[in-house]
């Protein structure tokens, strides 16, 4: 089967079917709302869903072929045994806390710089700092074709082919007056829009899935329809992985615009939907948590003991009296405490100089939506 070739001069698209995306608009925009109410009522929900965001970074380079779990990458950004993980798994915990940086730097920034291309490519080199790709000019757009199919195959055989390289500096500059434009009849659909060519221009060597991903939360909360960019849509893509790819192709080949806005719409509000759940389970669970230490410590400081261990669900114990504002002698007493109550698991007991590592594992299996630890 040839390769689908980008589709030149057709974005953006001038024959969506509207009619066909009216009821999946309504039902998306009606989720998303739902969604972000309850993240205005959540105080500090950075802080309460920080889980949720290494869990997207998981799930968005696992889409790539990365098979590290949460809980690998944050014990082993605790300081954990890493020789436990392969060389490989070591890269993908990198790439998935490149994510995370670059996420926080973006969300930082957009209020005052935008979705400029200046801040996608300062995203794209924190993406690409110190991982696979690091040899693929990290913060700058591509300087050649490049094409998507197995490893090491020829352009003949590949499955997609991305815009030209001639006309990739006019694409990026379509794209972002595009993303710029506040006339289009729908943010949502003009969400999908944004993503689909973000990939299909495929404007960097490596990484342009992650940050194609990255641009839903982002573009969501610069417009302001959600208060911050805290919305995990890669479960979703995930999940319907094959039926993803072959939407974003279907576009270039088929002209099938529709029906890759259908498919994101049904994305958005599948997952504003598995959001609100999560986040109404940490909320739960965080009210909950509270109570129990407060009376279990009897301490002024019990409050910033659980701020800090939704914050950091795996962590060292030098790194919770250091960091947690709480003086070493009261620290290292709760620590023992929620120890001994088994409300932290203990994942390596402390020994001499070694700090112990602990692990929430409540707050770790909400995000990851099943029993790991």
């Amino acid at each position: 089967m040839p390769p689908v070739h980008y589709h030149l001069g057709q974005f953006p698209p001038a024959d969506i079917h509207w009619p066909q995306l009216v009821p999946l608009i309504g039902g998306a925009n009606a989720a998303l709302a739902r969604y972000d109410g309850l993240l205005s009522a959540i105080p500090n929900a950075s802080v309460l869903l920080s889980p949720l965001i290494t869990q997207e970074a998981v799930l968005s380079s696992k889409i790539e072929g990365t098979q590290v779990t949460i809980g690998e990458v944050l014990e082993l950004e605790a300081g954990g045994d890493v020789d436990k993980l392969t060389e490989r798994k070591r890269g993908d915990a990198e790439e998935v806390m490149n994510y995370r940086r670059a996420l926080s730097m973006c969300a930082r920034d957009i209020r005052e710089r935008g979705l400029s291309q200046h801040l996608l490519r300062e995203a794209h080199a924190m993406l690409m700092q110190g991982v696979r790709g690091l040899d693929k000019g990290p913060g700058q757009f591509r300087g050649r074709q490049n094409w998507i199919g197995a490893t090491g195959c020829p352009i003949e055989q590949a499955s997609f082919v991305p815009v030209p390289q001639e006309h990739l500096i006019a694409g990026m500059d379509a794209l972002s007056s595009f993303i710029a434009s506040e006339s289009e009849p729908d943010p949502l659909v003009q969400l999908a829009l944004i993503h689909l060519e973000f990939e299909a221009l495929h404007p960097f060597e490596d990484g342009n899935g992650r940050l194609g991903r990255m641009l839903i939360p982002l573009f969501l909360s610069h417009r302001g329809l959600l208060a911050g960019p805290n919305f995990y849509m890669s479960g979703y893509l995930e999940a319907h992985r094959d039926l993803y790819q072959d939407r974003l192709r279907a576009v270039s080949r088929d002209g099938a615009w529709t029906e890759w806005c259908a498919f994101f719409l049904q994305g958005i509000k599948e997952q504003a939907l598995e959001n609100e759940t999560k986040a109404r389970a940490i909320l739960a669970l965080y009210d909950r948590v509270k109570a129990q230490v407060v009376e279990l410590t009897r301490s002024q400081h019990a409050i910033r003991a659980v701020d800090f261990i939704f914050q950091n669900s795996i962590f060292a114990s030098n790194y919770f009296v250091d960091q947690s504002g709480i003086p070493k002698p009261t620290a290292l007493r709760i620590l023992a405490l929620l120890r001994d109550s088994g409300m932290l698991q203990v994942l390596r007991i402390g020994r001499g100089r070694r700090a112990g590592i602990f692990a929430f594992s409540e707050l770790l299996n909400i995000a990851e939506g099943r029993a790991v630890l």
